[in-house]
């Protein structure tokens, strides 16, 4: 069976809203976490906001090596409307994103990503269909923000990885237990 994995980016006090506001810096660590994340994946989860700010930024974006997977991949999208602006290989998820979720991980095929779409993957956690946690927890303290971890009920984590990339982030994996 596929695995799940939420990968997100965080201010220390877990909002996960706006990184771009709290993750000023970027560096090697950061991007071979990024890399080692996405080549596992051959499938994306998102959720109608994400993919409607991605849509229009990341076809004509050049940053590596997420423009290149993010646009190649499949997209399967948490929505019931129509996908405009169109964006190729996504999918509109039709009826309950859980029972999609576990469908496609049923599958053949690589892991599943969850990208930056904070309900759905606080949805995915809260079902129990969520397989692993990868986190870019930034040296920053947002104040303000939608928090991934807000809402949910008692999970229990098994670390699996955890290192401190030379700006101060850290790169924290967790496996649900």
């Amino acid at each position: 069976m596929r695995k799940v994995v939420v990968y997100e980016l965080l201010s220390l006090d877990g909002v996960a809203e706006d990184p771009d506001a709290f993750i000023t810096e970027w560096d090697a660590a950061m991007d071979a976490n990024l890399a080692a994340v996405i080549a596992a994946q051959d499938a994306v989860i998102l959720g109608r906001r994400s993919y409607d700010e991605w849509a229009r930024f990341w076809p004509e974006s050049d940053i590596e090596p997420f423009a290149s997977f993010i646009n190649r991949v499949g997209k399967h999208v948490a929505t019931s409307a129509p996908l405009e602006p169109a964006w190729a290989n996504a999918t509109a998820i039709e009826g309950d994103v859980v029972a999609y979720v576990r469908d496609l991980k049923a599958r053949p095929g690589a892991e599943i990503g969850v990208h930056a779409s904070i309900s759905v993957a606080q949805a995915l956690l809260a079902a129990g269909v969520a397989d692993e946690l990868r986190l870019v927890i930034a040296p920053r303290i947002a104040g303000h923000g939608r928090r991934l971890l807000d809402g949910l009920p008692d999970i229990r984590l098994e670390a699996i990885r955890s290192e401190l990339s030379p700006s101060g982030h850290v790169l924290a994996d967790y496996r649900v237990a």
